[in-house]
């Protein structure tokens, strides 16, 4: 991180508080949306770099960068040290802090709350790669701006007891879960062509609905040996990389969720109308990159889950399965019900997940026990509880944001009249969110 461009950040600040002569007063901010820009935007392109810089400690922290390609080279094989990139966000959070928040224009207040909580959550992670060690429930509120709730047991049970009483078969029910979804398995040779057809749905649908960048489009891939099952990779321009992991089996439902999630209207478009709206549109720079471990993350995952739905309410997704996605699987549809009503009650077991992160990283309990409580509490096949092991080995409580986050933006849009029985105003609340510089805690509902 070079000196120069803090001290100007900071002297930016400066200016603005110092009540004359050149500078700009309080009142200007709130009022001149030119010259709190010329504030910000100094701070926000320090944070850019910022972030890449941290990026060079942990592959995996930067997940998306379209901004000038010479602030990344600037950084690239530094590894500047842990204590001077800490240094660097305390001073930026400093020079954030006098700046009269509170009176500003709505968007502009947004952005300054973004801005400070993004680089809050960059001072706790560059605190944790220096070996500070946070509870489950300490770390995701330090990073991802929540908290997700607990559930005993005893909840699980009492779910797992009303799947139990639907499913075929004897046995535990693990296996009999198992059992009954293998025969639900997208043939790997027709993978590609049930994964386009939702994917060309998804986009059909919203593209209805959203006003989406020219241009835009996606690559779509097949990998393996990932912890996850499906990823996107924004390359900017209204570009992506959607990569979707083959290693196990993939089952039906999975065609919707991931094209759904990933592509439309999930991260391609949450990232392109951020682009559009945000970076090229106000020449905000700090959504020229997204740093994994963040709160914008929270936004993004659960705003990709509830996306799903927003897409395909109600009985359109099973409809759609079952007379499109079905046949080219060559999967019988005359039992697309059966299916989704297993699907929809497994579903509901998603918390299971949190908890089985939250004791396994908090230490009560090891990785084997880990992806036991998974396989028994929500259902995973033991191949695939291990790779949900790894998962969390690698992005440890960043679990909450897809079932907590997706709770969060549901809940969001409906307060502000966006439900199911309107769905144009759900759709119309769920693309201003997209486009806003929105955190989770922005998103509570008293």
């Amino acid at each position: 991180m070079r000196r120069t461009l803090l001290v100007g950040a900071l002297m930016a600040v400066s200016a603005c508080g110092n009540g004359g002569g050149e500078g700009f007063r309080a009142q200007d901010l709130a009022t001149d949306p030119a010259a709190l820009d010329s504030v910000l935007n100094p701070l926000a392109e320090a944070y850019v770099k910022l972030v890449l810089a941290v990026g060079e400690h942990d592959p995996n922290y930067v997940d998306a960068y379209y901004g000038p390609p010479e602030w990344r080279e600037a950084v690239q094989g530094t590894r500047a040290p842990l204590e001077q990139l800490r240094g660097t966000a305390d001073s930026l959070l400093a020079a954030l802090a006098p700046l009269p928040a509170d009176s500003l224009a709505q968007l502009a207040q947004l952005r300054h709350r973004y801005l400070t909580r993004q680089l809050e959550a960059v001072r706790a992670y560059i605190g944790i790669l220096g070996g500070q060690k946070l509870s489950f429930d300490e770390e995701s509120r330090a990073l991802y701006d929540a908290v997700a709730p607990t559930h005993p047991e005893a909840h699980f049970q009492t779910l797992l007891d009303s799947l139990a009483a639907v499913l075929p078969g004897a046995g535990p029910l693990p296996a009999r879960v198992e059992r009954f979804k293998r025969e639900f398995i997208i043939p790997p040779e027709k993978v590609d062509t049930v994964f386009r057809a939702a994917i060309a749905e998804a986009r059909r649908r919203t593209a209805a609905h959203m006003l989406l960048p020219a241009g835009e489009d996606f690559r779509l891939e097949y990998v393996t040996d990932q912890p996850w099952s499906g990823y996107n990779w924004y390359q900017g321009n209204s570009r992506s990389l959607i990569q979707i992991n083959t290693q196990l089996p993939i089952y039906i439902d999975r065609a919707v969720d991931l094209g759904a999630h990933e592509g439309y209207p999930g991260h391609h478009v949450y990232n392109a109308l951020l682009e559009a709206a945000l970076v090229r549109g106000r020449g905000w720079p700090e959504y020229s990159v997204y740093p994994l471990y963040s709160p914008q993350s929270l936004v993004a995952e659960g705003s990709a889950n509830y996306g799903i739905e927003v897409a395909f309410p109600g009985e359109e997704r099973p409809a759609f399965e079952r007379d499109v996605l079905y046949p080219l699987a060559r999967l019988e549809p005359a039992r697309a019900a059966e299916y989704e009503r297993v699907r929809t009650l497994v579903e509901r077991l998603s918390y299971a997940g949190n908890e089985a992160a939250r004791k396994y990283l908090d230490g009560e309990i090891d990785a084997d026990s880990a992806a036991q409580w998974l396989n028994r509490y929500a259902l995973y096949e033991p191949e695939r509880a291990r790779q949900r092991v790894r998962f969390i080995d690698t992005y440890r409580s960043y679990v909450i944001n897809y079932n907590h986050g997706q709770d969060l933006v549901r809940r969001y849009v409906e307060a502000q009249g966006g439900t199911a029985q309107d769905p144009d105003r759900r759709w119309r609340v769920f693309a201003e969110l997209l486009s806003s510089p929105r955190l989770p805690s922005g998103l509570e509902v008293p």
